[in-house]
């Protein structure tokens, strides 16, 4: 691709610091640099009051709208959510509720979440895949959790996270390429042709 893409996180943590803050941001680094691009994480804490300004998005104030914009016009999606009741936040729900019905169709998502403990791993599957899928996007196969045992003084310390993040990247990337660059989304439909082979 002759552009550079964007990789914009989005953590739906309430609270500052945050675990959930570092891994999407974390996440979201390791896609631009593998895609050589550019990334940036909007935390939801600090917009919480005006997001709660109004119901409607032409009643919420410039720093929450440019936000949405910008999720919006992201190449690549990286979210995340800490565990709050088996689900993500009401603060995460909040925010994609401004978002556009058909902004995100096919745009690529990758879900990262956090939870205390291991239990709360399926959050990404049952609660945030569906979700994504009401907006139509393409959210990645593979999906990144973390608990509190990753963490050491809200820096990543756990090698094993370490390697699937890398592992989500090397064996997602290929798959997002093919459905952001138009050459690339070419090369695969002439592939997957049944008089191709």
């Amino acid at each position: 691709m002759s552009r550079t893409l964007t990789v914009v996180g989005v953590s739906g943590s309430p609270t500052h610091p945050s675990r959930t803050t570092v891994l999407v941001d974390d996440v979201a680094r390791s896609y631009a640099e593998a895609a050589g691009g550019v990334s940036r994480t909007i935390q939801l804490a600090p917009l919480l009051p005006e997001l709660g300004a109004g119901p409607f998005r032409n009643s919420l104030s410039p720093i929450v709208t440019e936000a949405l914009e910008a999720v919006e016009g992201a190449d690549i999606l990286v979210v995340g959510s800490p565990a709050y009741r088996a689900t993500y936040t009401g603060l995460f729900k909040l925010f994609f509720d401004h978002i556009g019905q058909y902004a995100l169709i096919d745009k690529p998502v990758v879900l990262t979440a956090t939870g205390g403990s291991d239990r709360h791993a399926l959050l990404v599957e049952h609660q945030m895949r569906p979700l994504f899928g009401f907006f139509q996007s393409l959210t990645v196969p593979l999906g990144i959790y973390a608990s509190e045992n990753d963490f050491a003084d809200y820096e990543i310390r756990s090698e094993d996270l370490r390697a699937r993040i890398d592992t989500a990247v090397a064996r997602t990337l290929p798959l997002i390429r093919a459905n952001i660059d138009p050459q690339a989304r070419l090369a695969t439909r002439e592939f997957a042709r049944p008089d191709a082979f």
